[in-house]
Order: structure tokens, then C-alpha cells, then sequence
């Protein structure tokens, strides 16, 4: 009986969506293995300064934000989501060894540019295909089995970092060049990935317009921004662990145990939306959100941090699986990676809008001023979401 249920638990899925959160989960551990050797990496071995850190990194989150949106059209416009997000895993496979062969930091800014183009690039059209990979009855599970991928792959990164070079005394130019490695089998992953093809509409109907979106679509979109404008980047979060005295493994290990939860919630959460709806499992994760952004602001007990990141990875692994699932809801399949690349655009910029003012804040007014703007957003975002976005939406629009 219970192996029946198991079953059913994860019936509606197809070997695409199994290929496409394997695509994930190595192209995350790419990317995570070096995310706490980076700043280490300018700052210390090429010389850099903070404000170097800092730039780089807006640069790069940028560049991945703008391109987000483009691509997915483009992939619309060619009728075509794998050959796009292929070039997409292999660019940013490709930039992680450039990376170590960096002798100034201005070649760092290349790879890491060339690294977030990649990401901006497979992202939208990635997203279609999940999408495509299982019926609209069960396309929650397929967002969810991709987030266990993605998160899992945060999770491991850092940890098989901190593995390399504190257990085997690697140095840190060799962990870029082994970051390779999970990047190309992440492209051997979404080569096997077979694409559904769309009905092609006139090439008319394809350009770029509002129009094409229905309202509830650009409802979401608005009330994604508002939310995002508190949704700062979760190196304030890993900043205030570091403030109150955690050693710097110590709180890799608890962002890495955050990005595991996520990846433990994600397949749950995005079971529930398919069977109870999208909004309500949404909604419970903006309240978690609050109620997270809220403890973060005063607590400076390092237990409670730790329950604090339990509850935010309980957010992340909820908000990236439902929320995707919910965006394609609203859009029709050959417009899909449109809108969900869009969605992922607004998600970006509004991040990078609320990260510049949390470091204002941080700098300038305090430390728990970060976690109440946040609040003050989410808060707002929430009521919007509440008021203005269905439950359901059809996304044909007339």
C-alpha cells in the first residue's frame, strides 16, 4: 500500500523532468563549489579590494538579470528551448577554469560575465521545458523535482569545497578547474532531454508585446516586484551570521544546510500546489518570509540563526518552485519561456534594487534596518498578492 503511494506521490513525471533536475543539480554544484572561495580568491590571491568583490558581482548579476527575459523570446521565436539553453550550460561550464587561470581581476570580471551570461541564457527556456515535461495536473511536481536539483546542488557545492580545501589542501585556483567538471556533465544532462514541439503561431502573433500576456500575468509580475524589492541577496544573511561570531566554516555549513532544506521542501511544496492550488502554498511561504526577516532583524543568538535559515530555505524551496509553476499558469505554451524569463527578470532586478539599498542600510544606518526594509516589502507584497492575483488563470489571451 505504501509502496502505491509512493508511486503516485511521484506519478505524472517523465524521464525530461528527471534529466532536467539532474541538469540542475550538477550545474549548481558548479556554481556553489566556488561561490565562498570567490571573494577569498580576488581579495587575497589577485590583491582586490572589497568594493572589486562588489562590483564584479553587480556586473554579473546584471548581465545574467537583462538576458534572462531576452532569451526566453528568443527561444519563443525560434520555436526551440533546448538548443538555447544548451549554449547557455556550456558558456557558463566553460568560464569556470578561466576563472582560475585569472592573474588580474578584470579577467575574473570576463569569466564571471561569461559565467551569468550562460545562466541568463538557459534559464527562461530551461523553465519552458520543465514545463513541457509533464501535464498541467502535475506541473507543480515538475518545478518541485527540478528545485530538489537545484537546491541539492547548493548544498553539496559549498560542502565539497569546504571538503577540498581543508581535507585535501587543494589550493584555490584548483577549486575553478574542478568546478568544470560538474558544469559539463550538467550539458550532458540537457542533451538527453527530448523536446515537445509547440504549435507555431503566425509570426505576427510572436513579437514581443504586452498584449500577449493577460492581466493576471503582469497582476503577478507587479506584485513579484513589490515583494522582490525587500528580497535582498542572502549574503546579508550570511553577513549577520559572521556579525555575531560564527567562524567562517561554520556558516558555510549552515548556508549549505539551508540550501538543503529548500531542496527537501521544493518536491513537497510544488506536490501541494498541483492538488490544493498555487496561491495558498505561495502565501505560506511570504508569511514564512516575514516571519524569518523578522527574527533575522534582532536575533543574535546563533541557535536561533540557525532555525532562522531552517525557516528561510522552508521560503526558498516553497517561492522557486511554486512560484515558476504559478508564472506558467498564466502565459500559453509558445509563449512560455517569455513569460517565465520575464518572471526570472523581475525576480533579478528587483533583487539587485533591494541588495544596493541593503548595503546602504547596512553601512549607514544599521545592521537590522536590512531585515526590516525586507519586511516592510514582503508585507506589502503580500496584501498586493492577496488583492490582486487569482487563484487560477487562463492564460490564452483573446
Amino acid at each position: 500500500m505504501t509502496k502505491v503511494k509512493f508511486r503516485s506521490y511521484f506519478s505524472g513525471l517523465t524521464k525530461d523532468s528527471y534529466y532536467l533536475a539532474l541538469t540542475s543539480l550538477f550545474s549548481d554544484i558548479s556554481y556553489e563549489i566556488l561561490y565562498p572561495v570567490l571573494p577569498i580568491f580576488l581579495t587575497q590571491v589577485l590583491k582586490g579590494s572589497g568594493s572589486i568583490v562588489g562590483f564584479i558581482d553587480g556586473v554579473a548579476q546584471a548581465s545574467q538579470n537583462i538576458i534572462q527575459g531576452f532569451s526566453g523570446t528568443i527561444s519563443d521565436k525560434l520555436n526551440k528551448r533546448k538548443p538555447v539553453a544548451i549554449i547557455g550550460y556550456s558558456l557558463s561550464a566553460l568560464s569556470k577554469p578561466f576563472i582560475g587561470l585569472s592573474t588580474v581581476w578584470q579577467q575574473v570580471l570576463g569569466a564571471r560575465f561569461l559565467d551569468r551570461v550562460g545562466a541568463g541564457t538557459r534559464s527562461a527556456p530551461r523553465d519552458a521545458l520543465i514545463a513541457a515535461s509533464a501535464g498541467e495536473e502535475n506541473r507543480g511536481k515538475a518545478f518541485g523535482i527540478e528545485g530538489i536539483g537545484d537546491n541539492l546542488g547548493a548544498f553539496l557545492g559549498p560542502i565539497l569545497g569546504v571538503i577540498l580545501l581543508y581535507s585535501f589542501n587543494l589550493q584555490i585556483r584548483q577549486i575553478f578547474y574542478v568546478a568544470f567538471v560538474p558544469g559539463l556533465l550538467s550539458v550532458v544532462m540537457i542533451l538527453l532531454v527530448k523536446e515537445k514541439a509547440v504549435v507555431e503561431k503566425k509570426k505576427t502573433e510572436l513579437k514581443l508585446s504586452p498584449k500577449n500576456f493577460s492581466n493576471n500575468f503582469w497582476k503577478y509580475i507587479a506584485v513579484t516586484a513589490i515583494f522582490g524589492l525587500g528580497n535582498s541577496s542572502n549574503a546579508f544573511l550570511i553577513l549577520q551570521t559572521k556579525d555575531i561570531g560564527v567562524s567562517l566554516e561554520t556558516t558555510i555549513i549552515i548556508y549549505a544546510f539551508f540550501n538543503l532544506v529548500a531542496a527537501l521542501v521544493s518536491y513537497p511544496s510544488g506536490y501541494l500546489s498541483d492538488k490544493f492550488g498555487r496561491k495558498k502554498i505561495l502565501l505560506f511561504s511570504f508569511l514564512i518570509f516575514i516571519a524569518s526577516y523578522l527574527g533575522f532583524s534582532v536575533s543574535k543568538n546563533v541557535f536561533l540563526i540557525g532555525f532562522l535559515f531552517i525557516l528561510y530555505g522552508i521560503y526558498q524551496g516553497i517561492f522557486r518552485s511554486v512560484g515558476k509553476a504559478f508564472a506558467t499558469d498564466f502565459v500559453s505554451p509558445d509563449l512560455r519561456a517569455s513569460g517565465i524569463g520575464w518572471y526570472s527578470a523581475t525576480i533579478g532586478l528587483t533583487g539587485l534594487i533591494a541588495s544596493i539599498v541593503a548595503g546602504e542600510l547596512w553601512d549607514r544606518v544599521g545592521h537590522p534596518s536590512v531585515f526590516v526594509f525586507g519586511t516592510v516589502f514582503a508585507i506589502l507584497g503580500t496584501l498586493a498578492f492577496v488583492a490582486l492575483v487569482p487563484q487560477k488563470s487562463n492564460p490564452r489571451v483573446n
